[in-house]
């Protein structure tokens, strides 16, 4: 459920028209609903209230925007970063350092450095290459860092592929046949208190028996380590679990998981970590768009084009993924359309052969489920610049990203004085 809502025949976000965004704001522009992220902030945590107390870590290349991590961490949220940009965004944001998971294959020396620098709670090691890096680094000052050892286990999560992170052809972990011999190798170091495993299989899972295969893995790699001598207190199991992109779309629920962890994990002993993302806030966030005009021609369906381009929103262009889309003043008539933007690509399509509510030019519509990877992967392709943010609560709303025009981005751009 959202809090996207029609009211008097218009769509509203929570109780703010999305008609007054629009006129007040200008498009195209993401929508947030701080209701609908505190919403699914708690199903999640009570989907895992039979675990104790586990971190949950926000997944913050989901969504990074300021106050998005704001309304979080005041649900007791952490967060999973990978970067140390996103690093400083959740430190920003006023999560605390020990509720910060710093995971990713490419992590720099000097992002290594900074996490150890803020004393993050833990490093999700990739690589014995990063492990020996990163113990090198601690014991240079004098420290310990707090880690887990990546694995994959070679599972195949049956989501897209460029979003599938847990097979033995992904650059993610260590291979699971390697992982004792690593393990007992990084745990030995000096600078570093290796205290348990992490695993991640991929994104936008519909099918939790992938996970359950996955949990059964490292139940056993988990007993393996502590037969050999090793301490084990931590096991990061990741995040993945899907959301409804289309209406009337069935995935498994959060409490189904928590079912499925509670069973797999028992008898572990650990403290266990979560890294959610688009389940939080993907239902949570429109795009909100115009209507350009109908361009019509040929003998398929008219040309539906908006003022949104891949460039905001590129998960249709990048994996040919569907969001649904749906008028913000529906006449209860309907058309079939193709759906695109104005960016010079025939990749900037949105929808084919699209049966959606009928719209005209100067028209409002919405991207629905845009609340996750929507503005974190824009791009100013050409020259369209950055959406605005907006984030609603109740009968309020405040822009908490401003739009930045492509005149403003030209500013940061340099001719050297050889060519002038």
């Amino acid at each position: 459920m959202d809090h996207f809502q029609p009211t008097d025949g218009v769509l509203h976000a929570e109780q703010v028209s999305l008609e007054k965004i629009a006129a007040d704001v200008g498009t195209p522009v993401y929508v947030y609903s701080r209701a609908t992220l505190e919403r699914h902030a708690k199903i999640f945590r009570e989907a895992l209230s039979p675990l104790g107390d586990p971190l949950i870590a926000f997944a913050v290349k989901a969504n990074p925007n300021l106050a998005v991590l704001k309304v979080l961490q005041r649900q007791g949220f952490g967060a999973d970063v990978v970067s140390g940009g996103e690093l400083m965004r959740a430190l920003a944001a006023g999560m605390p350092p020990g509720k910060i998971v710093f995971s990713g294959v490419g992590k720099t020396d000097a992002e290594l450095s900074l996490g150890l620098d803020k004393a993050i709670g833990q490093f999700n090691i990739e690589s014995r290459e990063e492990g020996r890096e990163l113990a090198a680094l601690a014991a240079a000052r004098g420290e310990e860092a707090q880690a887990c050892l990546r694995i994959n286990p070679d599972v195949d999560a049956k989501t897209h592929a460029k979003i599938s992170t847990g097979k033995a052809e992904n650059k993610f972990g260590v291979p699971l046949t390697h992982a004792r011999e690593a393990f007992a190798e990084l745990a030995a170091l000096d600078g570093m208190n290796l205290r348990g495993v992490a695993i991640h299989i991929g994104s936008q899972l519909g099918d939790l028996e992938p996970l359950e295969t996955a949990f059964a893995k490292v139940g056993k790699l988990v007993d393996d380590l502590r037969s050999t001598g090793h301490t084990i207190t931590h096991v990061d199991l990741g995040g993945g679990l899907g959301v409804p992109y289309r209406k009337g779309e069935i995935l498994p629920s959060p409490a189904e998981y928590g079912e499925l962890v509670a069973r797999a994990s028992k008898g572990w002993d650990v403290q266990l970590t979560f890294e959610p993302g688009r389940l939080i806030a993907g239902n949570a966030g429109v795009l909100l768009t115009r209507v350009v005009r109908v361009k019509r021609g040929g003998n398929g369906p008219p040309f539906l084009i908006v003022d949104a381009a891949m460039n905001d929103l590129a998960r249709p262009a990048l994996y040919g993924a569907w969001h649904d889309f749906d008028a913000v003043k529906p006449t209860g008539e309907r058309m079939m359309a193709n759906i695109v933007g104005p960016i010079c690509e025939t990749g900037d399509t949105f929808a084919t052969d699209r049966d959606c509510d009928a719209l005209a030019a100067g028209d409002l519509g919405v991207f629905r489920t845009a609340g996750a990877y929507g503005a974190t992967m824009a791009s100013s392709y050409n020259s369209r610049g950055f959406v605005a943010e907006v984030l609603v609560d109740g009968d309020k709303y405040a822009v908490v990203a401003d739009r930045i025009d492509a005149g403003a981005i030209m500013d940061a751009e340099r001719v050297p004085d050889w060519l002038e």
